[in-house]
């Protein structure tokens, strides 16, 4: 019997032949100093295996498998190919989780004791001199740690490039911020500009357009008939340009010195600046939403949807919350003050904007409000732990809020939500199984990389599938249980 050691490092997998008669005296404090010696330890601890990986993205997939106790194909292969008779050895590791898994695949007894931990600490305090026997390029130990460290840590950080709620929740504190700064800064222009030309309120309404009209004209006394086509552009109203280059000749303002209005002129211009960056802000909030969120965002809109994730704090943590939670997210003050003095509490929160919660009855909007936290739920769950990024359950949830708004009206029953999202699951199916599958497109060979035969290709994909599949359902398993 034949006792192994298993070692993952940054480079690869390693696999170390230990000897027996070295097993009782490991525990001895002068038998370890020995081993701090890479001569002494070589002598009961040689190197059996070493199989490298050939990208960092084969690395951060093997190491991700680990974290979770996940037997990757990878690793099968190489402990297949160097311990041919698995119920005759035993082998040491350091996942008592991923040990779990070998024995279960393999037969493999796994071992993890004192003594295993031990050897490890020794393997890896003397793996660099091991790995220069078997690949003498010179520092690779350091490269494939900083490499896979790096990819390792982004990966924990943020999980996907796209689940990035964080610039939601950042994008939508900037678009409120921005909302009460525009109407300031527009009401201070209306004000700082009437002193000169007050007749302009009246014509103008919008605060915008205003700046932008004021930003244009100046001066009053310079205004001429060339001004007519630009402030026409401006306002989309010949009719109202008019109107303003009449109202400017009979002005009742006083007049301002230039150094004055040049003061007045830059403020628009700030005002229009801050307009047009709120704009793209909110555009820019639309797609983002779309990419975290997208059940989400159809259902209630991108703006009611940021909303409730920037109060939860993550798109998880929405995700996390009952509907009668989600219902009145935004009104805590109103709700423990209800409770506090004993009175009725709050039917709603954030999700009062919605425009379901406007177009029902006084004495539906509790109703419907519930039913709407319920529905966000359900969407916002779907965004955080779903497999498909689409926008069909969201739609699916927008009718069925519309079916219960019309249900209140007229009493029309709708549909079962186990019919509408079964309905909504054979959609999404079909319209995977009639995509066109993507074209093969050659790639350049990798170092260190030997091109596999075709057939064997395809089977390393089909169990890349595979097992892609069974650590998501793994995955969905535990949060389900955490939850």
């Amino acid at each position: 019997m034949v006792f192994y050691v298993l070692f993952e490092s940054s480079a690869g997998y390693a696999l170390f032949e230990r000897r027996e008669d070295e097993v009782i005296g490991s525990q001895v404090s002068k038998v370890q100093e020995s081993w701090l010696e890479f001569n002494n330890f070589k002598q009961m601890c040689s190197l059996r295996a070493f199989d490298p990986f050939v990208s960092t993205d084969k690395a951060l997939e093997n190491i991700n498998d680990i974290s979770e106790g996940i037997l990757n194909p990878f690793l099968l292969d190489f402990l297949q190919q160097n311990i041919p008779n698995p119920a005759l050895h035993s082998l040491g590791v350091a996942e008592s989780s991923l040990g779990s898994a070998i024995e279960s695949r393999t037969g493999l007894r796994c071992i993890k004791d004192v003594t295993v931990v031990e050897f490890l600490r020794f393997i890896r305090h003397h793996f660099e001199k091991f790995l220069k026997e078997v690949v003498p390029e010179e520092g690779l130990l350091l490269k494939t740690q900083k490499g896979l460290g790096h990819s390792y840590s982004r990966a924990k950080v943020k999980f996907d490039a796209n689940k990035s709620d964080n610039m939601i929740i950042q994008s939508i504190s900037l678009l409120d911020t921005l909302d009460k700064d525009i109407n300031t800064f527009a009401m201070r222009v209306r004000e700082w500009y009437s002193w000169h030309f007050p007749e302009l309120v009246k014509i103008v309404n919008d605060n915008i357009l205003y700046a932008r009209v004021a930003r244009l004209l100046k001066n009053r006394a310079d205004l001429n008939d060339e001004a007519f086509l630009p402030l026409a552009d401006i306002l989309n109203d010949a009719d109202q340009a008019k109107l303003i280059l009449a109202a400017a000749k009979t002005s009742m303002g006083y007049d301002i010195a230039e150094f004055d209005m040049k003061c007045v002129v830059s403020f628009a211009d700030k005002v229009v600046h801050l307009a047009e960056y709120r704009k793209n802000l909110s555009d820019y909030l639309h797609k983002k939403m779309l990419d975290v969120a997208p059940n989400l965002t159809t259902l209630v809109g991108d703006v009611v949807g940021a909303r409730l994730i920037n109060h939860a704090g993550s798109l998880t943590t929405l995700a996390k919350y009952p509907a009668s939670t989600v219902q009145i997210l935004g009104a805590e003050k109103a709700l423990f003050r209800a409770l506090k003095t004993r009175g009725n509490t709050p039917k709603y929160g954030l999700i009062f904007n919605s425009t379901f919660i406007g177009r029902a009855k006084a004495k539906d909007k509790g109703r419907i409000s519930r039913y709407l936290s319920n529905k966000c739920v359900i969407a916002s769950r779907m965004d955080a732990f779903g497999d498909v990024t689409t926008t069909k359950y969201g739609e699916a949830l927008r009718q069925q809020v519309e079916d219960r708004l019309r249900f209140y009206e007229n009493g029309k029953i709708p549909d079962k939500n186990v019919d509408v999202m079964a309905k909504v699951a054979e959609e999404i199916k079909k319209e995977d199984a009639s995509k066109p599958a993507a074209p093969a497109t050659a790639t350049a060979p990798e170092p260190m990389q030997i091109a596999p035969d075709a057939s064997v290709e395809a089977e390393e994909k089909r169990k890349k599938k595979e097992e892609k599949k069974k650590r998501k359902l793994e995955r969905r398993k535990s949060r389900e249980m955490k939850q």
